[in-house]
């Protein structure tokens, strides 16, 4: 049986379950799979050097985190016209040429319909406007949310968030806040894309912000599973989508374009527990 190599490159990827998924997949699926986190400052190396590395070892492919995933984008040829709307990419397959995905988008969409069904998102406010919130903000914007408020604390980077989502989703309320409290006035929901609150990280991006009366609240990190934003959240008795969901459906989607098999999620999620 031939191993199927594939990698995460990322900066603070120690606590990162990606191996698990990708190997309990495997089982399930009957291939065999080695996966291996790629951390460019332990390696010596630069991502640039670590990227073109993968490739030459002959790896399958790579899961791209924090802090990568619009600066991989000058390797990759993207097909998939919603992703080079996106502009950030979280999955690399390895060919002919280098393709970029976002398994996050797809992840979050099918996170969002397995844990509120058809419940339209409302109005939504999201903290951080790197890789993460690009494809969490167009996901809700397919996903029908009636408005999106974006924060980073590098405006540029919300300012073109919002540009973007507003040529592709014409008609919708969009706006790039001066502040996280401003873009928290009258949310529904509140998502944090930020670090904040990951392993190695800590922190609540929404410290200070109340979460009473809000309809849900997602948290897009995953290490830990239940960061203090979500147990506030929790306490105040919101609906919960928590990082772990948004996990394992990028994973799922990610190892079905790694390996072309279609992994059941309920079965991966009981071999993760």
């Amino acid at each position: 049986m031939q191993t199927i190599r594939l990698g995460l490159i990322g900066d603070n990827i120690a606590a990162s379950r990606a191996p698990d998924l990708h190997h309990a997949a495997a089982r399930i699926c009957g291939v065999d799979v080695a996966y291996e986190r790629l951390v460019p400052r332990d390696l010596g190396l630069d991502f640039d050097s670590v990227f073109a590395r993968a490739r030459a070892e002959g790896l399958r492919g790579l899961n791209i985190t924090h802090p990568y995933k619009e600066s991989v984008l000058r390797f990759v040829a993207v097909e998939d016209p919603a992703v080079k709307v996106i502009g950030a990419c979280n999955t690399v397959l390895f060919g002919d040429s280098a393709i970029g995905l976002n398994t996050d988008y797809s992840g979050f969409v099918a996170a969002f319909r397995g844990r509120f069904g058809v419940m339209p998102p409302g109005v939504v406010a999201i903290a951080g406007s790197g890789g993460a919130g690009k494809a969490v903000a167009f996901a809700l914007a397919g996903l029908g949310a009636q408005s999106l408020a974006l924060f980073d604390v590098d405006g540029r980077k919300s300012q073109a968030l919002a540009a973007a989502l507003r040529q592709h989703q014409a008609g919708m309320a969009i706006s790039a806040a001066p502040s996280l409290a401003t873009a928290c006035e009258g949310a529904d929901a509140l998502i944090n894309c930020t670090p904040h609150g990951m392993s190695g990280y800590g922190g609540d991006a929404f410290a200070g912000i109340q979460l009473r009366d809000r309809r849900w609240i997602c948290d897009a990190v995953y290490t830990p599973i239940e960061t203090d934003f979500l147990k506030r959240a929790r306490a105040e008795g919101a609906g919960i989508l928590s990082g772990y969901e948004l996990f394992l459906y990028q994973g799922v989607h990610a190892f079905r374009h790694f390996t072309g098999r279609d992994v059941d999620a309920a079965a991966l999620r009981r071999a993760l527990r």
